[in-house]
């Protein structure tokens, strides 16, 4: 197989991540793609930076040994830990981090407001912290720690009403008009967005990083010569460590939604 038609290995600490593949998948139509998710450990944003660094690079040297031509962690918390890491260890290989998107969410107006919804350890991780640094002047920025949210999204719970009146419980000092943008800084919480924004009264931007991913994906495979370009449909291969039916199936409605 020629190294152009390798897949593109998306990894996950759980079905957060497919977020950003469907950004992938809209960009690159054409690729073939290895999504893997980490359910079995998730959500890592709770673990210890040592947890998060050992289960990222076991699972990328697994997606690496089934012939990834090069990786996306679309995973905050792991791109964080790990992905200074895991490009000296694979100098060769484009490997693709994301970040909280700040940066759009300061610009699209004159000193906004911007909570930044993300895991406990991406809010704490110094890569964090100096992204936040660097905008504090043009912003007012909010950091709040938003554990709970992943596993409502392990369990395909995007719209229920558990999930509101959780969110609620979290988003309430801040829904009175207080802030004009919402940094969605982990993969999974794109998928609750609408029920974010009901709670919130439907009165705020949000910003989150995929698509930024995907463009920045495609830049690195041209930059190698790696992108495919031919006129084939790709597909996608979803593994997961709790590899149920019911899993899989998620992933698959994860993907197809709007």
């Amino acid at each position: 197989m020629k190294q152009t038609e390798r897949p593109i290995a998306v990894f996950d600490s759980g079905v957060g991540g497919i977020s950003v593949l469907r950004e992938l998948v809209r960009l690159m139509p054409n690729e073939n793609y290895i999504f893997f998710g980490d359910s079995k450990n998730a959500p890592y944003g709770g673990k210890s930076l040592e947890e998060v660094r050992k289960l990222t690079e076991c699972h990328v040297r697994h997606l690496l040994s089934e012939g990834a031509k090069a990786v996306v962690i679309a995973c905050n918390t792991a791109t964080s830990a790990d992905v200074s890491i895991l490009r000296k260890e694979y100098p060769d290989v484009p490997v693709v981090g994301i970040e909280p998107a700040l940066k759009p969410a300061v610009q699209f107006m004159e000193h906004p407001r911007v909570l930044v919804m993300a895991t406990p350890m991406t809010i704490r991780e110094e890569k964090f912290q100096r992204l936040m640094a660097r905008y504090e002047k043009d912003a007012e920025i909010y950091p709040l720690a938003c554990p709970g949210i992943v596993e409502f999204v392990e369990r395909g719970e995007l719209n229920s009403a558990g999930l509101k009146a959780f969110l609620y419980r979290l988003l309430k000092p801040y829904c009175e008009g207080t802030v004009d943008a919402i940094v969605l800084g982990c993969t999974h919480y794109p998928f609750v967005k609408d029920a974010i924004a009901e709670v919130m009264g439907n009165t705020v931007e949000f910003f989150d990083g995929g698509a930024g991913v995907a463009r920045e994906t495609r830049r690195r495979l041209m930059e190698k010569e790696l992108l495919y370009t031919g006129d084939r449909k790709g597909r996608v291969i979803f593994e997961n460590s709790a590899a149920t039916l019911e899993k899989l199936r998620l992933c698959e409605i994860l993907l197809n939604s709007k």
